[in-house]
């Protein structure tokens, strides 16, 4: 499922309400790929520019996310995610995720339930959400065993559908993949210092939902860090090490996104440029248009007279 709008690529990204931010100039390209095989469901994805997303995880279901190619860097939570770890999801996550360039990782999932039972009887271990989510490191011959199948799964989906429809067929390929899943979650090396990510993703959850409660007005710092509750330079750093950039960045960013999905849907005879700028608090219209088109690679009037199909 190839996309070229990253709002689109967001509401396409299964098990979890995302949002996607670009951060860098030029034409995003991004694509997924689903499989469901039977109890467990498969994602395969990629995008092509530095972005920030976020996701908040829907409940019901073990997941786990990693790297699937090398590549620029990818942070889940401010913490860098190399080709030997994995991310397991947390039960009420809300996390951000920040790529540096091209980024390919996959996603895979089980009932709740179905997981408790299969760590159990498979590995010994415990597989239900953890509260946070939480990085861990694997042996790199346990990651490329899963990391190889969920590849060959996805080719399959893209070249042999056929194959995929098969019901013992699907059936053997999702018992491979969850033994590797199971082998990867076992007595993983848990990375960092939880006390303080789970600090600071506590502070990066207060900002999101004071972000999205604000959604169509302009934030200020200063309001911003007394409804977070953190000094100014407390909100800085968990911002850089999240999001790559102060949250006046991020904040300005988001904000143009915005506006660029009213311009995307709105009617160019009872919509103007100049309405939909001052709704999201750019006032300046010349520098609005300007950062606009470096962005987007558009004016901000072409979005708004471009056919929405387009």
């Amino acid at each position: 499922m190839p996309s070229s709008d990253p709002d689109e690529y967001a509401a396409a990204i299964r098990n979890t309400k995302a949002e996607v931010t670009v951060t860098g100039r030029g034409r995003f390209t991004a694509e997924i790929t689903r499989i469901d095989l039977h109890r467990l469901w498969m994602q395969r994805f990629s995008d092509d520019l530095p972005r920030v997303g976020h996701s908040a995880a829907t409940s019901g279901r073990v997941i786990i996310s990693f790297r699937t190619k090398p590549g620029p860097s990818l942070l889940w939570g401010g913490a860098e995610m190399q080709l030997t770890n994995i991310v397991r999801h947390g039960e009420r996550e809300s996390t951000f995720q920040r790529s540096s360039g091209s980024a390919s990782w996959g996603a895979m999932s089980l009932p709740a339930e179905d997981a408790v039972t299969i760590g159990e009887t498979l590995g010994g271990c415990d597989l239900r959400p953890p509260r946070d989510a939480t990085l861990i490191t694997r042996p790199p011959y346990a990651m490329a065993r899963l990391q190889r199948l969920h590849a060959v799964t996805g080719q399959l989906a893209e070249d042999a559908p056929d194959i995929i429809a098969h019901r013992e067929a699907a059936r053997g390929l999702e018992q491979a993949l969850i033994e590797a899943m199971v082998d990867c979650l076992s007595n993983g090396e848990v990375r960092g210092d939880r006390s303080a990510q789970r600090h600071h993703s506590a502070i990066m959850r207060r900002f999101r939902r004071a972000v999205e409660e604000n959604s169509d007005q302009p934030l200020y710092i200063p309001e911003l860090c007394a409804t977070v509750g953190v000094p100014d330079r407390t909100l800085r750093v968990c911002c850089q090490k999240q999001l790559g950039m102060s949250p006046k960045r991020y904040l300005l960013l988001r904000r143009m996104h915005l506006a660029r999905q009213a311009l995307r849907d709105g009617n160019p005879g009872t919509t103007s440029v100049t309405e939909i700028a001052t709704q999201y608090g750019f006032w300046q219209f010349g520098r609005f248009a300007g950062e606009y088109r470096s962005l987007f690679g558009e004016a901000p009037s072409a979005t708004l007279h471009r056919p929405r199909w387009q």
